[in-house]
């Protein structure tokens, strides 16, 4: 039986005085792939910011059993969490394994002799990555850093991988493969929490979803369940939405 990695329980965040979220509770089974739609503005990047330690909350916070929401940013990253955020972040002057290699700083730190190798096995999932290694980040296509900004985060050997809208901006052919990517991660024992503007894509590759709108919860349950709700399917899946 699968345990849950995350749970999050009553979770208020925002910005000042302004609340976005207003008591969001989620759990993700180690190894799941749990993912979070919802209209412009719902709050869904609100939420990995908090998770994530970007934002501060109220509630709880439990990451392998322990409530982290007291850790740093940093803190978080050294447990074991990390986030891809929608604009990528990538440090465009450098070539793209030198971003690469400093997603491995978790693993340094951590003492792990062999982390270098993890080099590899991003190149094995980014064959891309690996003809443009010495590329600066900066000439990328759209894709291309997209895979950048994930395989940076996986040389870290995250347990939980927080994805923004992977496929915002990008062309219909790199989002099936993004998606393609993201089944090929969940085998991999990564637990992936996914807040994506493809509703439908989203609920093809993950276990369970929430629908999140006006900062609460107004629907959960098995992903292939929600794929089926009549609401859901009028909201969500009749077209692809913008970015929160």
């Amino acid at each position: 039986m699968s345990h849950p990695i995350l749970q999050v329980k009553d979770l208020r965040a925002g910005y000042g005085r302004a609340e976005v979220l207003h008591g969001i509770s989620l759990q993700a089974d180690k190894g799941s792939v749990i993912t979070v739609i919802g209209p412009n503005g719902a709050g869904k990047s609100t939420l990995l910011n908090t998770l994530m330690g970007i934002l501060p909350g109220k509630g709880t916070i439990a990451f392998k059993g322990q409530d982290v929401r007291t850790l740093t940013l940093e803190e978080r990253v050294m447990a074991g969490i990390a986030l891809v955020p929608e604009k990528r972040e990538l440090f465009g002057s450098m070539p793209v394994e030198d971003n690469l290699l400093l997603g491995g700083f978790r693993q340094m730190r951590l003492g792990k002799s062999q982390w270098r190798s993890r080099l590899d096995d991003v190149y094995d999932l980014f064959p891309r990555l690996k003809e443009r290694r010495a590329q600066l980040a900066g000439t990328l296509s759209g894709g291309e850093r997209q895979m950048l900004a994930v395989g940076r985060a996986l040389m870290a050997r995250p347990d939980l991988l927080m994805l923004d809208e992977p496929s915002l901006g990008l062309a219909p052919l790199i989002v099936r493969e993004i998606f393609e990517i993201i089944k090929t991660l969940r085998q991999t024992g990564v637990t992936i929490v996914l807040v994506e503007q493809n509703a439908r894509a989203a609920l093809q590759v993950a276990d369970h979803g929430y629908v999140l709108e006006m900062g609460e919860l107004s629907a959960e349950g098995p992903a292939d369940e929600l794929a089926n709700d009549p609401r859901v399917i009028e909201t969500y899946l009749g077209s692809a939405r913008k970015k929160d």
